[in-house]
């Protein structure tokens, strides 16, 4: 597994400071994400779980997984939760050429709620010509400060649940990934991050 960072440093937030890294507010708001859906039973877990919580988030979807499972698609909108483009087949903006990679973004779109002009790379990685691209097309491009690392198979569901909690602060964008590869994370990281704060008097949103 390669190196990642857990809590984005504030170098990298400030060099990059064209894209949407985290909300700056004293009010306690948490922005839950979720990358790679929709999923056959795990999204609908998901939902089913932010429902129990009163709580909102966005959903990054792949256009290929909203074309397999409109139905689930059409409860996370149906639920108020807002959806955002993350590429029709998860491709990498660092390996992908501009052409390729602007392409494999409006097909995607051909399939989400129109409009949808938020956007995040997959692996968080993409050219600054992808990125002024985009941006002209209309695009907010939402990174985080914070990533679960569920998707790390190599890492306890303890540990994922400690990435969360002793990084999320107001404002916070929470990365999470409703995918199989995430799932067993996922189950034990998520409940225990909407118990916590919710006990603390946070409220979860959607990015607007």
């Amino acid at each position: 597994m390669k190196l990642y960072f857990i809590k984005t440093p504030r170098i990298i937030q400030r060099i990059f400071k064209n894209y949407t890294w985290r909300f700056f507010t004293n009010k306690k708001e948490i922005y839950l994400t979720f990358d790679d859906g929709p999923t056959p039973e795990i999204t609908d877990w998901t939902l089913d779980l932010l429902h129990k919580y009163n709580a909102k988030a966005t959903f990054f979807c792949l256009g290929k997984n909203v074309l397999e499972e409109p139905k689930i698609y059409s409860r996370i909108l149906k639920e108020n939760h807002r959806v955002g483009n993350h590429t029709h087949t998860h491709k990498n903006g660092t390996k992908t050429d501009l052409k390729t990679y602007i392409n494999n973004i409006l097909e995607a779109e051909k399939h989400l709620e129109n409009p949808s002009k938020l956007f995040r790379p997959p692996y968080g990685k993409i050219k600054s010509a992808q990125a002024k691209n985009l941006q002209s097309l209309g695009y907010t491009i939402i990174m985080w400060d914070v990533l679960s690392a569920d998707f790390d198979t190599t890492i306890t569901k303890e540990k994922c649940l400690k990435n969360v909690l002793r990084n999320t602060k107001n404002g916070s964008i929470i990365v999470f990934h409703d995918s199989i590869k995430a799932s067993k994370n996922l189950h034990h990281t998520l409940p225990n991050v909407l118990a916590y704060y919710s006990k603390k008097g946070y409220v979860f949103k959607a990015i607007s």
